[in-house]
C-alpha cells in the first residue's frame, strides 16, 4: 500500500485542507475522477485497488460512498494477496448483513474458503465475522465447519474458524445444523494448542446452552484439560499469564461445567473436588501486581461459582464463604464487585443463611459505594439473604437508601422492596406501612403491578382492611403525596371506608375532601378511577351526597369521553327514585381468585441475560428450585441417550428455563388482576402530580443568605449539550464536570410541570453548604422548589430536588437553575420550553388539517426555513425527535410518504391560553436538506418552534 503514491497525495491534500469546504471540494473533485476511471474498461487491479483505498478513505472520514461496490467484488477473485485483501477490507466496510450486494461475494468466499492457500481462508472468514448476514450463515457455515475440523487446517485457522462459527451462531442459530457437528466439535477440545482449544471452549460454551443434551460430551473434555493445567501442568509457557497458566481457558472450562448437573460418576467429582482444592489453595499466593491478581481472583471466583453449583453445603462452600468475607471489604472495587456477586450465588443456594449473615453490615455499606455496579450487586445480596429473622432490618435499610438511591437503580428496588415485604410480612399492619412508605418515598417509580398487588391483598384480607383505609387517609391528608398513592388511597377508600367512618377524622366528608383536593391535579385516568370512588361513597354516605352530585354534574360536559360517560351515568345511577340500582352496581369488590404474585415475574423482566444465560438466579433458594428441577431432568435424559442403543441422539434436548415461582403473601395468594376501573393501560405517571398550585412568583432560600441573580453569573461551559438534549427527552444527564452530575426527569400536564433534580456527588470530598435557586420569569413563567432542599452530597451520594414550573404567558427564555455549593455557582438552564406544555394530537384527518393550515395563513404567523443537515438523513430518526417535541404525527395527510405532518396544542396557562400548533417538515433525501413550515395563532411561538426544531435538524439528535 506504502507504493500507492496517489492514494499518499490525496490523504495529504485532505489533511492539509483547513476547513471543512475546502475538504469537500477536493473530495467532490477526487470521486469525479474515480468515477470517471470506473466507467473505462481497461483498468488493471493495481488501478483498481487504488480508487478502492480512496474510497474507503474518504469512507472513514464519513463522507457517503454510493458506488466502486462492484469494483470492491472484482478486488476478491483477485490472485493477488494485496488486492484481495482491498477487496475485503472494502466489502467489510461497505457492505451490511441485509444488502442486496452480499450475494455477489458469496460465490468469491466460498472459493477462498476452499483455498488451499491458508491467508486466503483467514480473509474470508473475517469478512464472513464482520458481515454475518442469514445468506452468508446458510451458504458459508458448512464450510467453516469444515475448515475448524479438517486435519490439515493450521492452527491461526482452526481459532478463525471456530470464532466465526460462534458469531454466526449467536446470529442466526436456527440456520444451522450444530446439532449434526456436535460430536466433531468437542473433540477438538482436546486440541493440543491451547489457542485452538480456548476458541472451540468459547463456541462450545454457547452451543452448550442451546443444546445441553447433544454436547454433553464437553463435560469430561472441560474436566481433563482443567487436570492437565492444573495437575500435569501440560501447557506452553507462551500461554502463562502472569504466573496464572492459561486463565481464559480455565474460566471458560469452570463456567461450562455449571451448565450441568453435578456427575453421577464418582471418580469424575472426586476429580473436579480436587482441582477446586488446588484453585483454592493457589489463591492463597500473594499477588505480585494487579494483573496477577486479576487473572487469580477470575479463575477462583469461578471456581467458587462452580463449588456452589455442585453442592452448596460442601467444605469448599464453607472455606469460600470465609474468602468472600475478606473479599466484599477489599479496598480494590473489582475484588468488591465479584465477593458480592459471588456471595448472591452462594445466598440463592445454600441451605443456612448464617455465614452471610455475619458479613451483613458490610453488605449494608456496599450501598453506599461509589460504584454503581458495586451498590447494584450489594442490592442483590441483600434481596438474597433476607429471611425471616433479619427482613425488618433488611427491609428499613432499604427503605432508607431508596431516599437516596440512583434513578436507574429505584424501579428495581421498588419491586424487591415489595416483594420482601410480602414475603416475610409478620403482620397486617406491618406489611400495609412498608408499602404504603413505598408508595410515598417512591412515588413516580412504583409501577402499576406494585399497588395492584396492594389492593388486591387488602381485599382478600378482611383484618386488614380497616387499618389500611386509616393509614392511607393519613397518607392523603399530608400536603406531601404522589398519584400512586392517590389511586392506592381512592380504592382503598371507596371499598372501606366506611369502616372507619366513626373515627375522629376520617368522617365521610373529611374522607371526600382529602381525595377531591387533588382530583383536578391528577391524569386522566386517576379522575376516571377516583369516580368510581365518588359514586361509591354516595352509596356508603348518603350525607355527602350533594358535594359528590356536584363533582358529577361538572364533569358531564369535560371533552374526555371516557370521565364524561362515567360522570353522565353516575349521576343517572345516584338520582334515581330508589337505590336499588346504586347498590347493586357498588356492591362491595369480591375476593380476587388466587393466582401467584406477578411482582416477581416482573423482577425476572428487569434482570437481562449476557451473551451467556444465568447458571443462578437473584433471590432465595425458592428462586432456583426450578432450575434445579430442569438439572434433574438433564441429568436423566443425558443417562436416556447414554444408556440407549437405537436412538444415539435424543430428538429434543431440554433447555433449561428462566424460574416463575410463586411469592408467598401475607394471606393467601391473590391474582395479579388490576382492579376493574384500571383495566385499559395507563401511561405510567412518572412524577406523581399533587398540588402543584404556585404560591409566589419566586423561590425563597431558606436562611438570609442572597440569591444569586442569572445575569450575574455566567452560564457553565459545556451546558448546550446536555439543555439541548433533554428539548426532547424527558429525562437524562443535563450537566456534567469532575464534581457533580446534574440529571433531570420530568413530565407535563397542560400549564403545570414538575421537573426532579437530582444532583451527585463524583467526587472524593463532600459537596457542602448546597443552594438550589429557580427564579421565575415575571408574568411568563412561575417556578417553585417543593420540599427542603438537602444542604450536604456525601461522597459517591445522590439527592433529590423537585421544581413545579406553571406557564403563564408565551415565553422564549427557558428558567435558570442556579446551584451553589462549596462557595461557588454553577449556572444552567432548566429545559422547560415551549414544547414541554404541548399536548400533541393525532387524530386530526386530512381535510381537518389543511383547513386549519389555510386559515392560520402565510406570515407572519407562517415561519418557514430551509435546513442543510450536517448528518446523513434518518427518517426514523426525524420521527422520533419530532414526537419528542410532542407533536401528534397524522400519517396519510400529506401525499408524499417522506414527509412529515405533525400537530399539537401548547397550553400557556391563564394569560397565554392554548395555542394550536401546525408542522410540516419535508426533506430532501438526495440533498440532505429540510423545508420546515411552522404555523401557529401566535407570531412569537412560530418563530420560537422554528427555533427550537432547527438545531436539532440541523446538527442530529
Amino acid at each position: 500500500m506504502s507504493a500507492m503514491r496517489g492514494l499518499t497525495v490525496f490523504i495529504a491534500d485532505i489533511r492539509n485542507c483547513r476547513v471543512r469546504e475546502l475538504e469537500e471540494k477536493r473530495i467532490n473533485k477526487e470521486m469525479a475522477n474515480i468515477r470517471s476511471k470506473f466507467k473505462e474498461t481497461n483498468l488493471n487491479g493495481y488501478q483498481k485497488k487504488k480508487y478502492v483505498c480512496k474510497l474507503l478513505y474518504m469512507y472513514i472520514l464519513g463522507w457517503e460512498i454510493d458506488f466502486g461496490h462492484l469494483e470492491a467484488v472484482n478486488l476478491i477473485s483477485s490472485t493477488k494477496y494485496s488486492e484481495k485483501q482491498i477487496g475485503y477490507l472494502a466489502v467489510t466496510l461497505l457492505f451490511h448483513e441485509n444488502s442486496d450486494l452480499v450475494r455477489l461475494v458469496v460465490n468469491s468466499t466460498k472459493k477462498d474458503l476452499d483455498d488451499m492457500n491458508e491467508i486466503n481462508n483467514c480473509l474470508a472468514l473475517h469478512a464472513i465475522a464482520n458481515i454475518g448476514g442469514r445468506e452468508m450463515a446458510e451458504s458459508l457455515a458448512p464450510d467453516v465447519h469444515r475448515l475448524l475440523i479438517s486435519p490439515t487446517s493450521r492452527s491461526f485457522v482452526k481459532k478463525k474458524a471456530a470464532l466465526t462459527l460462534l458469531r454466526l451462531f449467536r446470529k442466526h442459530p436456527d440456520v444451522m445444523p450444530v446439532t449434526d457437528w456436535a460430536e466433531r466439535i468437542v473433540s477438538l477440545m482436546d486440541d493440543y494448542d491451547l489457542g485452538v482449544a480456548l476458541s472451540v471452549t468459547t463456541l462450545v460454551l454457547t452451543l452448550a446452552q442451546s443444546h445441553p443434551i447433544e454436547y454433553s460430551g464437553c463435560y469430561v473434555k472441560a474436566v481433563h484439560r482443567l487436570k492437565r493445567i492444573l495437575i500435569d501442568r501440560d501447557y506452553s509457557l507462551d500461554y502463562i499469564y502472569y504466573k496464572v497458566p492459561t486463565p481464559w481457558l480455565q474460566v471458560k472450562s469452570l463456567r461450562l461445567l455449571q451448565y450441568y448437573p453435578p456427575p453421577e460418576d464418582q471418580k469424575l467429582r472426586s476429580d473436579i473436588s480436587e482441582l477446586l482444592q488446588i484453585i483454592m489453595a493457589n489463591s492463597q499466593d500473594a499477588p505480585k501486581n494487579v494483573q496477577h491478581s486479576n487473572a487469580q481472583n477470575a479463575v477462583l471466583f469461578e471456581a467458587i461459582n462452580l463449588a456452589i453449583h455442585l453442592d452448596s453445603n460442601s467444605t469448599i462452600c464453607a472455606q469460600a464463604a470465609q474468602l468472600l468475607g475478606r473479599f466484599i471489604s477489599s479496598k480494590e472495587t473489582n475484588v468488591r464487585y465479584l465477593g458480592l456477586e459471588t456471595m448472591a450465588h452462594l445466598a440463592a443456594c445454600v441451605d443456612s443463611l448464617e455465614p452471610i449473615k455475619r458479613h451483613q453490615d458490610t453488605i449494608m455499606m456496599s450501598l453506599r459505594d461509589k460504584d454503581i455496579s458495586v451498590r447494584r450487586r450489594g442490592l442483590d445480596l441483600l434481596y438474597s439473604m433476607c429471611d425471616m429473622s433479619n427482613a425488618k432490618v433488611v427491609v428499613s435499610e432499604l427503605l432508607r437508601y431508596l431516599q437516596v438511591a440512583d434513578y436507574a437503580m429505584r424501579e428495581e428496588m421498588v419491586l424487591k422492596i415489595a416483594i420482601l415485604a410480602e414475603k416475610f410480612a409478620t403482620a397486617y399492619s406491618w406489611y400495609v406501612d412498608i408499602i404504603l412508605q413505598l408508595i410515598s418515598t417512591a412515588g413516580e417509580q412504583v409501577g402499576e403491578e406494585v399497588w395492584f398487588r396492594v389492593v388486591q391483598i387488602v381485599t382478600n384480607n378482611e383484618e386488614l382492611q380497616e387499618y389500611a383505609a386509616k393509614t392511607v387517609l393519613n397518607y392523603l391528608g399530608s400536603p406531601q403525596y404522589n398519584e400512586t398513592m392517590l389511586k392506592v388511597g381512592g380504592y382503598i377508600l371507596g371499598e372501606f371506608g366506611h369502616l372507619i367512618a366513626n373515627y375522629p377524622g376520617c368522617s365521610p366528608i373529611e374522607q371526600f375532601q382529602a381525595v377531591h383536593s387533588k382530583f383536578n391535579l391528577c391524569s386522566l385516568n386517576t379522575r376516571a378511577l377516583l369516580l368510581t370512588t365518588y359514586v361509591k361513597f354516595v352509596n356508603l354516605f348518603p350525607e355527602i351526597k350533594g358535594q359528590v352530585l356536584a363533582v358529577f354534574n361538572q364533569y358531564r360536559f369535560v371533552l374526555d369521553s371516557e370521565l364524561q360517560q362515567r360522570a353522565c351515568e353516575y349521576l343517572a345511577v345516584s338520582t334515581m327514585p330508589t337505590d336499588d340500582m346504586l347498590q347493586t352496581v357498588c356492591e362491595e369488590m369480591p375476593p380476587f381468585p388466587e393466582r401467584e404474585s406477578t411482582l416477581l415475574l416482573k423482577l425476572n423482566q428487569k434482570i437481562g441475560d449476557t451473551e451467556d444465560k444465568r447458571v443462578w438466579f437473584i433471590g432465595g433458594k425458592e428462586a432456583n428450585l426450578e432450575r434445579q428441577e430442569g438439572l434433574k431432568r438433564m441429568a436423566s435424559l443425558r443417562m436416556n441417550s447414554t444408556d440407549s442403543q437405537s436412538s444415539p441422539k435424543p430428538a429434543s434436548a431440554p433447555t433449561v428455563s428462566t424460574p416463575t415461582v410463586s411469592t408467598p403473601t401475607v394471606a393467601s395468594p391473590t391474582a395479579a388482576t388490576p382492579p376493574p376501573q384500571q383495566q385499559q393501560p395507563t401511561a405510567i405517571d412518572l412524577l406523581a402530580f399533587d398540588d402543584l398550585t404556585i404560591t409566589n412568583n419566586t423561590t425563597t432560600p431558606t436562611n438570609n443568605e442572597p440569591v444569586p441573580v442569572p445575569s450575574e453569573v455566567p452560564l457553565a461551559p459545556g451546558y448546550e449539550l446536555g439543555f439541548n438534549r433533554l428539548h426532547y427527552l424527558p429525562d437524562g444527564v443535563l450537566y456534567e464536570d469532575n464534581t457533580l452530575q446534574v440529571s433531570i426527569k420530568s413530565e407535563y400536564h397542560g400549564a403545570h410541570g414538575r421537573l426532579a433534580v437530582y444532583l451527585t456527588n463524583k467526587s472524593l470530598s463532600p459537596v457542602s453548604n448546597l443552594r438550589i435557586h429557580v427564579p421565575s420569569i415575571p408574568d411568563k413563567l412561575n417556578a417553585q422548589l417543593t420540599g427542603e432542599t438537602p444542604r450536604e452530597i456525601g461522597v459517591g451520594a445522590q439527592v433529590q430536588q423537585l421544581v413545579q414550573v406553571e406557564s403563564i404567558d408565551v415565553f422564549v427564555e427557558a428558567p435558570s437553575l442556579l446551584i451553589q455549593y462549596n462557595g461557588q455557582t454553577l449556572h444552567l438552564k432548566l429545559p422547560a420550553i415551549l414544547t414541554k406544555f404541548q399536548e400533541p394530537i393525532t387524530n386530526m384527518d386530512g381535510a381537518s388539517f389543511f383547513k386549519r393550515w389555510n386559515q392560520i395563513g402565510g406570515p407572519p404567523r407562517e415561519n418557514q426555513v430551509i435546513i442543510t443537515s450536517q448528518v446523513p438523513m434518518q427518517l426514523d430518526n426525524v420521527r422520533n425527535l419530532l414526537q419528542g417535541f410532542k407533536f401528534g404525527l397524522l400519517v396519510g395527510v400529506d401525499p408524499n410518504p417522506n414527509n412529515f405532518v405533525g400537530a399539537g396544542v401548547i397550553d400557556m396557562g391563564r394569560t397565554g391560553g392554548k395555542v394550536g400548533a401546525l408542522l410540516r417538515l419535508e426533506p430532501n433525501l438526495e440533498q440532505n436538506m429540510y423545508r420546515l413550515t411552522v404555523r401557529t395563532p401566535s407570531e412569537t411561538v412560530s418563530e420560537q418552534l422554528r427555533n427550537l426544531l432547527e438545531r436539532p435538524l440541523t446538527f442530529g439528535a
